[in-house]
This record gives C-alpha cells, structure tokens and sequence, in this order.
C-alpha cells in the first residue's frame, strides 16, 4: 500500500487514560534509516514499510509478508538489537481513533499517543491524557528509539 502518513505524536500522562483493552504485541526492526525501512510483526501479520524522510507528514509503503519470512529477516538483520517492542491500544476520542504505545525493553515506561490525519490542518480535539505534543521532536520517532535502545545495549 502506498500513501501519506500525516500524524502527531503525544507524550501520555497514563493516571488520566480511560481503561484500556485488547492491546496488540508490536515487534519492528530496523533494516534502515534513510529511508527508513522497517520489518514490523503486529499480533498475527507482518509487513515490510519504507518511509521517507519527515516528522508530521511521510510518504510510505507498506507491503504485508508471512510471518514466518518477517521473523527470519529479523534474525538476519546485522545488528538485531535495533528493534522496538511495544504493546498497541486504539481509543476513540471525538471521532478520531488515537493509538498508544506502551514501550518495552529499553524505553520500558515510555507511553506515546498517535493519531494519523487526512491533512496537515485537520482540526483535531487533543485528549486530556495526552500530555505534552512531541511531533517536531525526532528522538521520539520509533527508528530513533530503536538506535538508542542499541546504544544502551537493550
């Protein structure tokens, strides 16, 4: 699938989240960063994604793979500790569906909200739970989580 990926990313304050349920397993690694190419398992599917540079708005190509094939690219990556683990939930809020990640390994009680819009100004109604708008902040771009969770020997 080919499209742009308009989002915003938001640090989330958890004590003020409405209760969570039916969150999904996210495994990625990264094969590379510019562009940045990602192997992804989510709960049962795999993909393999390519997007271009960009903090809000990325173009993006994302193509589902077997699991099986995903898994082995991800043993055969040369540097295997470039990966993110989180869990994913999706809460509705004012008509827009917002996911949160809860961060695994390295990043272990980072908790981050993403919505993805139609436009670059959608008028968006932002959550009380999401706390602080990190958007324009690339140390929270997930291929850049990833190479600190490595630095960090995670």
């Amino acid at each position: 699938m080919i499209n742009t990926e308009i989002e915003r990313k938001f640090l989330v304050d958890t004590a003020l989240l409405p209760p969570l349920k039916d969150g999904t397993r996210i495994r990625q690694a990264y094969l590379c960063l510019e562009p940045t190419v990602r192997l992804r398992i989510k709960g049962d599917r795999a993909y393999i994604t390519v997007k271009s540079k960009g903090l809000v708005e990325r173009r993006e190509i994302r193509v589902e793979i077997p699991v099986a094939e995903c898994k082995a690219m991800m043993e055969l990556c040369p540097d295997s500790t470039i990966i993110i683990e989180k869990e994913r939930f999706e809460v509705q809020y004012k008509g827009h569906l917002w996911v949160v990640d809860f961060f695994y390994g390295a990043h272990e009680g980072l908790v981050l909200a993403e919505i993805e819009l139609d436009k670059l100004d959608e008028d968006v109604e932002i959550p009380p739970w999401a706390s602080r708008e990190v958007t324009g902040d690339p140390s929270y771009l997930n291929s850049n989580l990833a190479l600190l969770g490595a630095a960090q020997g995670e």
